[in-house]
């Protein structure tokens, strides 16, 4: 006689269902995490969800299995990167966005793999931070050649963590964030289980208090005296004739705008109305017609200059020998014309390059609206008067090296001429507006952002707003800046902080595995 088949205990069932239940639950607090600090990103100014998300984070990954982190920390990526990355997408569709935001999302995930594992160590969450400044190092270099947007130290141009760019740079303040965050995340958690002996509250507590003293502390460390003497600039923003790609349909017009806008300005100098200025600063993409062999644009821009009577540096492209487009600045002086140039040495991806642009175009024809530029290999200062202008152009700000290798070039200011119509209304300019604000503090520079289309700012060298544009206006900001050549702290570490903080993150994965291994035999 064959035995019925027994259906599932009641108790079983209601486990699995539980089970399901609680991983849903944690999935999507994963996704609430990510999208916290999203949030915290400009132009939003809530630079204190990120610590709130990192504590989500700290939560979910305690004492999960390596699938189960990487599961949640790729939650946690897609619920920071998808909205973040939006701007991505304008150009070319969802087949670059949708895409790129679920490979750096992996890119998150895979050091959350690592974070449970040196959370059983002593000192546990300040390793875990150091295991995240490790995956954002690692988001540096790959994929295309390096894509660091999504760096947390970005998130937090309003917040005290802002003065920590001036003694480490990015990965500091990415690290002091992140470390708050795991604190408060495994204060929270301990406490809910009841676990409030004071030797166990130590740790957690002194996590999250430590990093916000230690950035409020800092505070009156970053300079700002103007050293080697001021200067008054003008960043001119022309307009575009409309938004998105196609406004390089109309190359002429672009160009026209920012002649006419800086002829406004020599008249309103000439009036009494603004002060003259000693160097003008026009965006990326101001003369997309290539003015060393265009007649009408040489002569457009030379009038320019004339009229305001000073130097200009300005965004244009231009076409080598080899028939390929440049993304570059020209120096243009009033008297001599063109006398100096710096290229572009990172490229856009999705932009000014097409990554994979043959795979891609399986599913998009938009592909081919990105272009093929070649990219500089030198960093180069303008001499504009008292001036020492270095020079980063719009997607190269969010390059530790690449800024850092311009400013010590022999600088006394910054300028970073972009080129923000492409994007249209999205966000993409704030947060990179966002970028230039703690460049300033992490290099003790006054930066220039000269956009075609919005947001222009003049940003002193601790990081605040002296004055900025609407966007898809015609405007000129006239301010008078400091000229600093000292060298913050930040300046002379260079990478290593960043370096030691990869090095014991990966030292303390090491002993972590290896004791689990040991553990496991026994």
């Amino acid at each position: 006689m064959v035995a019925p088949a027994l259906s599932p205990a009641p108790e079983v069932t209601g486990s699995a269902a539980r089970t399901r239940a609680w991983v849903a639950a944690r999935s999507l607090a994963a996704l609430g995490g990510g999208a916290l600090v999203y949030l915290s990103v400009p132009p939003r100014t809530l630079w204190w969800l990120a610590p709130l998300g990192f504590a989500v984070l700290g939560w979910l990954l305690h004492g999960r299995r390596a699938r189960a982190a990487l599961g949640y920390g790729f939650l946690f990526g897609m619920g920071f990167m998808t909205p973040l990355l939006a701007w991505t997408g304008i150009f070319v569709g969802p087949v670059a966005w949708l895409p790129l935001s679920a490979l750096e999302a992996l890119l998150v995930g895979v050091p959350c793999m690592a974070v449970p594992l040196v959370t059983r160590l002593r000192g546990g969450v300040v390793l875990a931070a150091l295991v995240w400044v490790a995956g954002e190092y690692l988001r540096s270099l790959f994929p295309f050649g390096g894509f660091p947007w999504g760096r947390v130290a970005f998130s937090q141009p309003e917040g005290p963590f802002l003065h920590l760019a001036a003694l480490g740079g990015t990965p500091l303040i990415g690290f002091a964030v992140a470390l708050t965050g795991f604190g408060l995340g495994d204060l929270a958690r301990r406490v809910a289980a009841r676990q409030t002996a004071p030797r166990l509250l130590a740790v957690p507590a002194l996590a999250v208090l430590v990093p916000l003293l230690a950035a409020v502390a800092t505070g009156p460390l970053v300079g700002t005296d103007a050293d080697a003497g001021e200067v008054t600039v003008a960043a001119v923003q022309g307009n575009v004739p409309r938004a998105g790609l196609d406004f390089n349909a109309q190359r002429r017009a672009v160009l026209d705008n920012h002649v006419r806008r800086t002829e406004q300005l020599a008249a309103d100098v000439r009036s009494g109305a603004v002060a003259r200025p000693d160097l003008v600063i026009w965006p990326e993409n101001a003369s997309d017609i290539d003015p060393l062999r265009n007649r009408d644009a040489y002569q457009l821009i030379d009038m320019a200059a004339k009229d305001i009577g000073v130097p200009i540096a300005l965004g244009a492209v231009v076409v080598g020998d080899d028939r390929l487009p440049r993304n570059t600045v020209i120096l243009w002086d009033p008297v001599r014309g063109p006398i100096d140039t710096y290229t572009k040495r990172r490229l856009q991806p999705f932009g000014e390059t097409m990554p994979m642009r043959s795979f891609f175009k399986l599913f998009s024809s938009a592909v081919e609206r990105a272009g093929n530029f070649v990219p500089g290999d030198e960093a180069t200062v303008f001499a504009m008067g008292e001036a020492r202008l270095a020079l980063v152009t719009c997607y190269e700000v969010a390059f530790d090296g690449v800024v850092r290798d311009s400013v010590l070039n022999g600088s006394n200011l910054l300028a970073v001429p972009t080129n923000n119509a492409t994007f249209g209304r999205s966000e993409m300019t704030y947060q990179q507006l966002a970028m230039d604000r703690v460049r300033a503090v992490e290099h003790g520079r006054a930066v220039v952002v000269a956009a075609t289309s919005g947001v222009s700012a003049i940003v002193a060298p601790d990081g605040s707003v002296r004055a900025s544009t609407d966007l898809f206006t015609p405007a000129a900001l006239v301010e008078r800046v400091p000229l600093r050549t000292a060298t913050t702290i930040a300046d002379r570490l260079g990478a290593w902080p960043e370096r030691v903080m990869v090095t014991l993150a990966l030292a303390a994965l090491v002993v972590a595995v290896a004791r689990a291994r040991r553990d496991k035999v026994k």
